[in-house]
């Protein structure tokens, strides 16, 4: 960690990661689709939202714990799913499953991603969650079910913005392609970035060969260098609410919907047996001119029940933009691409280096703001930027 400190926010971790990842890599992990509206939205909301602190409190007992279905975590903060994680950082999976573990966070196995479910839930000692892409077909998701059972997956979240790929524009001028496919360009850009060469393609290659889909369906899947059995989305656009309420009657664990910005599909999702809704536009990866997760939230948090976990991802990169999500009404925000970065950076040390920075200015700010639990946060110490309006007696 000595190496470390000179980072002193996820900004200066991603400066690091960009020039050490090759362009096809940075291109897949940073970057959005078609113009980048909805990835720029996300990040820009944070800015459009300013606090008004209180003072003279007493602010000694901070705590940044939260409490979810029983688990308390260390932070109101998790790892989200970050599917082809191991391009980043040899078997990346297992480094954030064992971050997550020693640090009290959730962590969200990806569907997309390369190392055993089973592996990384006996790791995480029963904090893992897991994401699934569905296709729309019954027949293929229950076998899938009765494997998370087995492995003790306590909560199974579904992705409903995948039912067809983006356009993602700036990975195909880089040649990148998923599943992924070797060309003269990926390896010309290898060689001009000999650390990643070595550290993360050569070390994964000679040790276990190509990386598998470990986690797509009920049995491993091919290397990600070939489509699955019934190709990378088959039949992901036949998932309806008619399979949701399959998936509930078959499903004995939590259930998360994932990608709710409609505030309609926030309450069908309660309607539907749903436990829990996350606000996402998977990153500003998928519908491009998105308005931000932020922004959706407030309408989110009134379209279901008080006390209905809602949860966000997408943009977050300081603890003010935590807990600005918290005062609209967020019981969990998830993190994807900072911990990423902190692995291009450092590995598992740098994935580690992510969170303390979060946890740093989360402990900072809730001080300034003059409150001693993120839960305490509303509304009343938001404004908009650049509303000036006066109250009435100075008008």
């Amino acid at each position: 960690m000595a190496a470390l400190h000179h980072y002193l926010s996820i900004a200066d971790l991603e400066r690091a990661a960009r020039k050490r990842l090759p362009a096809c890599v940075r291109g897949y992990v940073c970057g959005g689709t078609e113009d980048g509206v909805s990835l720029q939205q996300s990040l820009q909301a944070f800015s459009r939202l300013g606090f008004v602190p209180r003072g003279l409190r007493h602010v000694a007992q901070r705590s940044t714990a939260t409490t979810l279905w029983g688990q308390t975590y260390a932070m109101p903060m998790g790892f989200a799913p970050t599917g082809f994680a191991a391009i980043v950082m040899k078997d990346c999976d297992a480094a954030l499953a064992k971050v997550a573990q020693a640090q009290a966070l959730p962590f969200i196995i990806s569907g997309a991603s390369t190392v055993p479910l089973e592996q990384l839930q006996n790791a995480h000692d029963q904090r893992c969650w897991y994401q699934a892409y569905l296709p729309g077909n019954m027949a293929r998701i229950l076998p899938l079910l009765q494997r998370l059972e087995r492995a003790q997956i306590p909560v199974l979240v579904v992705t409903i913005d995948t039912c067809v790929g983006a356009n993602r524009e700036n990975l195909q001028r880089l040649r990148f392609t998923v599943p992924f496919r070797p060309s003269w360009t990926l390896l010309l850009d290898g060689l001009r970035h000999p650390r990643w060469s070595c550290d993360v393609f050569l070390r994964t290659v000679l040790s276990q060969g190509v990386p598998r889909f470990a986690n797509l369906a009920h049995e491993a899947g091919p290397a990600i260098t070939a489509d699955p059995p019934h190709g990378f989305r088959g039949e992901r656009d036949q998932l309806d609410w008619d399979c949701i309420d399959q998936i509930r009657a078959a499903w004995k664990g939590k259930l998360v919907l994932k990608g709710v910005m409609h505030p309609e599909d926030a309450r069908l999702a309660v309607a539907h047996g749903a436990d829990a809704v996350i606000v996402s536009t998977h990153g500003g990866r998928q519908l491009d001119a998105c308005i931000s997760p932020l922004q959706a939230l407030p309408e989110i948090r009134q379209a279901v029940p008080a006390g209905y976990p809602v949860f966000i991802d997408g943009g977050f990169r300081r603890g003010s933009d935590v807990l600005k999500a918290m005062a609209l009404g967020a019981d969990l925000v998830f993190t994807g691409r900072p911990q990423l970065f902190g692995a291009a950076v450092a590995g598992e040390a740098g994935i580690a280096h992510a969170v303390q920075l979060f946890r740093q200015e989360l402990m900072t700010n809730l001080a300034l703001l003059g409150v001693n639990r993120p839960q305490e946060l509303t509304a009343d110490c938001l404004r908009i930027q650049g509303d000036f309006s006066l109250p009435p007696s100075q008008r």
